[in-house]
Parts: structure tokens; sequence; C-alpha cells
């Protein structure tokens, strides 16, 4: 169903304005979804469920967000909370525009898993979450084991890289130093900036280069109906990758699940994060081998005491890439196609500001004017220049909504030089 984009830019600027109004944020999500937007839809469903846990709307537009991204564990986590809540059976989610297929999860692993999510303070005695074994850890969508991907196959990032070995990975890969500079094997770095460029991939990579286990962290992963049993949630998992030292946690848009506390009206999602920070500071166990991971496109959103020296203490700015980062984008899409005459330099300069995220779009817009052109002639051709070329005049960059957004506060909230990075950014490729 078609969304006049005007609507949306209106709830958006109410929302901007009004950050704490759960049901202003429940009915964006739920024009974005009707828009079909369904990972814009499930990002601020995630907010909304931050500040109120228990809006049935909110949980409804939820469920059907994450069974469009493909995401068939956050689906059914959203249904069960929402069918609880409405005194019913769980019901289906929408099923149309699937994404990539979820891993199945074993019987046993998902009747673990109901117990966990939909058990009420009952099952804490029997089922008590600071005992997750690795099943349930694997089930509850945490992977732990060894990346196979490192820095080398990030493309570019060259600034952004080298901040990380200066100030994370050399240390590690140094141990005579470390010790002789007194230097801890915990950590706390925050990737942000605007979606699609890689914040999670870069995550990814910095696990691979550690060789460590990487625990992904999200917003279901935690949330729980029962008042406290989030906070036990996220403290079991800290205890699970604090037995499987060293390894990277890593907390997926930590705005939602970090948000600052001025913003929220209820006290359970104040306890999240609360308890959050206490498990940063490894106040009952030490976290030495555990290092944290956050990325978020919303840094301004994360509460100030998660950025503090100890915890998130460090900020990388994870921008679109650069002209040779997006050609080898280009190329490794174009790599599994038949392609003939294509010359990914040739739209590379011509994709300034698009994301990792939107260039993967245009090669596969690419391809869609490929197949249809042989749908139409009845004889397979391969993708050519021309394809790319129409693709291009189609799209636009996305992440320039972002940069419109993210000006006013590396202007104006820029009181410690967070932001220097990115005001520097903007000013240089004119985006103010």
């Amino acid at each position: 169903m078609s969304v006049d984009p005007s609507v949306i830019a209106a709830i958006e600027a109410a929302v901007e304005g009004d950050p704490a109004n759960v049901a202003l944020r429940a009915h964006l999500a739920g024009l974005r979804l009707r828009a079909g937007d369904p990972a814009g839809a499930l990002e601020d469903a995630r907010v909304a469920l931050l500040g109120a846990p228990d809006d049935t709307s909110a949980l409804a537009v939820a469920r059907d967000a994450a069974s469009l991204t493909g995401d068939d564990a956050q689906a059914e986590s959203y249904g069960r909370l929402l069918a609880a809540l409405q005194g019913q059976p769980p019901a289906e989610p929408r099923r149309e525009q699937r994404s990539q297929p979820v891993e199945p999860v074993e019987p046993a692993e998902r009747e673990q898993v109901r117990r966990l999510r939909a058990g009420g303070p009952d099952d804490v005695e029997d089922d008590g979450l600071d005992d997750l074994d690795d099943d349930a850890i694997r089930a509850l969508g945490l992977a732990a084991g060894a990346e196979k991907i490192t820095l080398a196959d990030v493309a570019g990032m060259a600034a952004v890289r080298e901040r990380l070995e200066l100030a994370f990975l050399g240390p590690l890969r140094n141990p005579e130093l470390r010790a002789l500079y007194g230097k801890s094997l915990r950590g706390g770095l925050l990737l942000y900036g605007p979606p699609g460029c890689g914040k999670t991939f870069l995550a990814r990579a910095i696990a691979g280069e550690l060789g460590a286990a990487f625990f992904a962290i999200g917003l279901t992963d935690v949330l729980d109906m029962w008042l406290g049993q989030s906070e036990q949630r996220l403290h079991a998992i800290f205890e699970a990758a604090r037995r499987r030292a060293p390894c990277v946690v890593f907390l997926d848009e930590v705005d939602a699940l970090g948000q600052k506390r001025s913003h929220l009206r209820h006290s359970a999602g104040r306890n999240v994060v609360n308890q959050l920070l206490a498990e940063l500071d490894g106040a009952n166990a030490g976290n030495d081998g555990v290092f944290v991971l956050a990325a978020t496109n919303h840094p301004w959103d994360v509460d100030t005491a998660l950025r503090r020296p100890g915890r998130l203490d460090r900020t990388v700015l994870v921008l679109p890439p650069d002209e040779p980062a997006r050609a080898a984008i280009l190329e490794r899409g174009l790599r599994e196609r038949p392609t003939e005459g294509t010359d990914a330099g040739r739209i590379a300069a011509r994709t300034s500001g698009f994301s990792g995220a939107d260039l993967v779009h245009l090669v596969d817009v690419a391809v869609e004017h490929a197949l249809a052109d042989s749908i139409r002639s009845g004889s397979a051709r391969p993708v050519t220049q021309k394809d790319l070329d129409r693709a291009r005049k189609e799209l636009s960059a996305s992440t320039r909504p972002w940069f419109a957004t993210a000006h006013n506060y590396a202007l104006y909230a820029n009181q410690d030089g967070t932001y220097d990075d990115l005001l520097a950014y903007i000013r240089e490729h004119k985006l103010l």
C-alpha cells in the first residue's frame, strides 16, 4: 500500500520534536511498513517498544517487519509477546517479500527458547537465564564462532581501519607491549554513520581479525515481557561471553538498547540501560577478553553514560565508501553474474555518497533490467554497461537524509569534538 512521502516526512518531524512519544513513533513505524520499508519500520518499532514494551501496535508492526526482512526468530518472538498481551494464540506474521532464509532451529532448542521467551516468572527457577547453554545461545540468534572474514575483506575505510589498529587491534596482537604499558584486555568502541555503510560487516571483520567468538545482540535478544527478565537476559548473555573470552560482543542499533534515559517514560526501559551500564563496567565479574563493539545510526540518542571512559569510550565514524571502495563493491557484486563490457570504475565515479547497500542495490537493479529483457526476448543475455548506466539514473544516494539530520548535531552538539570528523566530511562534500 502506497503512503504519501509528505505524510511520513511530517510524522518524522513530529517524532523528532517529541522523541519520547511512543504512540507517534509506533504510528511512524506502521506508515513505513505500509510504504514498503520494513527495515525502517522495524527500527522505529524497536525504539517504541523500548519506551513501552507492552505497546501492541508497535509489537504488531515489529512482528510483520521482522518477517518481511527475513528474520523469523524476531518475528516469532514479537508474535508471542503480542499474543500473550492480547490473550490470543500467536498470529502468523506477513510473509510476502521475504529475504534470505533463516537457519532452522532444532526442536529442542526451539522449546528451550519458547520457555525462556514465553514463560513467566515461575519458569525462572527451572530455566534460569544465568544458565544459558550453547544451544540456547545459538537459538537466541547469537553467533558464537570464529568469523571467516577479516579487515582485508573490507573495501576502503582506510582511516577507520587505521584508527582501529592503533586503538584496538595493535595492543591485542602485542601482549608483551600491552603488559609493558599496562593495557587492559577490555575495550569499547562505538561505530556510527549513515545506514548501509558497513558497520555490522566491519564488526564481524574485527572479530575475524582477532580470531574470536562473535556475539551479535539485538533488541529481541534482550527484551522480555516480564518485569526484570530483560535485565536477567542481558546479564546471561554477557556471562556467556565472559566464559568464551576472548570474544567480541556486538550491540547492533545500540541507540534502541541504550537510549537516553531522559527519553524513556517507563522504568523498564531505564532499568535495561542501567543493566547494560553495569555489564560494561564488569562490576560483578571481570570483562578481560570481552571486547564490546556497538553500532548506531543515531549516536546522539545513545545515553551519555554509555560513552564515558571505560565503556564505549572510543567513537569511529563509518562513512560512505570512497571511489576505489565503490568500484571494489560493484566488482564484487558483478563477480557472480554474467557480464559483458561492464566498467565498475565508471559507475563508481558517478555514485559519490552512495552507501555499500546502495551499490549492491544498483547491481541488483541492473541485473533486473537484463533479466526482464531476456524474458521478453526469450534469449538470455549478460548484464551490460547500459544496464548499469540505466540503474544509476534511476537511483540516488540513500545517505543524504541522514546527513541532513546529522548536520545539526555536528554543528550544535559537538562540545567535546565527537563529531569533528563528521563535520569535516559534510563541509568537504558540500552536504550543508
